[in-house]
């Protein structure tokens, strides 16, 4: 018996609460799930589950044997980096998580080029527009767009994450162009669930300038307003990564040029630096990398002296939108 395996087998069937779910995170077969299991009881000499069609349980042999296993494997982990060469080629799962729109804009073209370098690497991309539990849901890595890291979470910055006002030509055209931030409250604003959804902040000489917005579309997911602004159905603080090709080619206005929105970082989140594997550790460096401090994506940003971001819609009188 590969008691090591096994010992792999059995902490998966408690922390995932059943074989079924321990089989497809293993791969392996029902059966052969059963069979470790069955082995590792005969080498205890202890029942450790009990098992029926709807509940898994430990026996008291099975809490006393647990810690131990979990223990077992995370030394045959540093056993087996402290003799791995460091230039050996990284294999294995990585589960990552990130937004929708980072991950569909940016992120995937970044991961697909990272397994044809390392074809030993299997990733499983969540994309998901929420903040999630690295431990609970077995997350390696987490992309996120935020000011603020738990203090439990190792954080690495990659990049900045800066965001830009935006309207479609044609709502400018029924409702007018604002020249001043305080100007929003008058517009329908399309607003994001978990960020900016009563207030955007603005940092003018330094400080957070927060201008109140209302509106009747939120989402919690900025491609969803992005398209909603192209329809003309608003303005919207949109990403400046995701607006890019659509201010470039006129479809969106840049407003408010001038008024810079409050900058947020973009990390790379994980768990614990103990037992990191070798390819977390080549992916995280290749991100770094792919994701400079300053970001390819914001150089339509870069507004020449006397010019303006985008060109202003006909002026119309300023109303409020019904």
């Amino acid at each position: 018996m590969d008691r090591l395996t096994a010992m792999r087998v059995f902490v998966s069937v408690v922390e995932l609460g059943s074989q079924s779910a321990a089989a497809d995170h293993l791969d392996l077969s029902r059966p052969v799930v059963s069979r470790y299991l069955a082995e590792l009881e005969d080498w205890v000499g202890a029942r450790l589950m009990h098992r029926t069609t709807r509940k898994l349980s430990l026996t008291a042999a099975g809490l006393e044997t647990l810690p131990r296993c979990r223990q077992m494997l995370e030394l045959a982990l540093d056993l087996h980096a402290a003799v791995s060469l460091p230039e050996a080629q990284p294999q294995g799962e990585l589960r990552i998580s990130a937004s929708t729109s980072f991950g569909q804009t940016h992120l995937a073209d970044a991961l697909a080029d990272f397994v044809a370098l390392y074809p030993g690497v299997r990733i499983d991309l969540q994309l998901l527009d929420r903040t999630v539990n690295l431990v609970d849901e077995r997350i390696d890595l987490a992309i996120r767009t935020t000011g603020d890291v738990e203090p439990q979470l190792i954080a690495r910055r990659l990049s900045v994450c800066r965001s830009v006002i935006c309207a479609a030509p044609a709502y400018l055209q029924r409702h007018g162009q604002p020249s001043e931030i305080a100007q929003l409250s008058e517009h329908n604003c399309l607003t994001h669930s978990y960020f900016g959804r009563h207030v955007w902040p603005f940092e003018i000489d330094g400080q957070v300038v927060e201008v109140a917005v209302q509106g009747n579309l939120t989402a919690n997911e900025v491609m969803t307003l992005q398209r909603a602004t192209l329809r003309g159905a608003g303005v919207a603080m949109l990403p400046s990564y995701l607006v890019g090709p659509a201010v470039a080619s006129g479809e969106l206005v840049r407003l408010l040029p001038h008024a810079r929105l409050r900058d947020l970082d973009l990390f790379a989140v994980y768990a614990s630096r103990k037992h990191m594997p070798n390819a977390l550790r080549r992916l995280l460096d290749f991100l770094a990398e792919r994701f400079p401090r300053e970001p390819d994506w914001d150089r339509w940003l870069e507004i020449p002296a006397g010019a303006t971001a985008a060109p202003a819609a006909p002026a119309a009188p300023q109303t409020k939108p019904p």
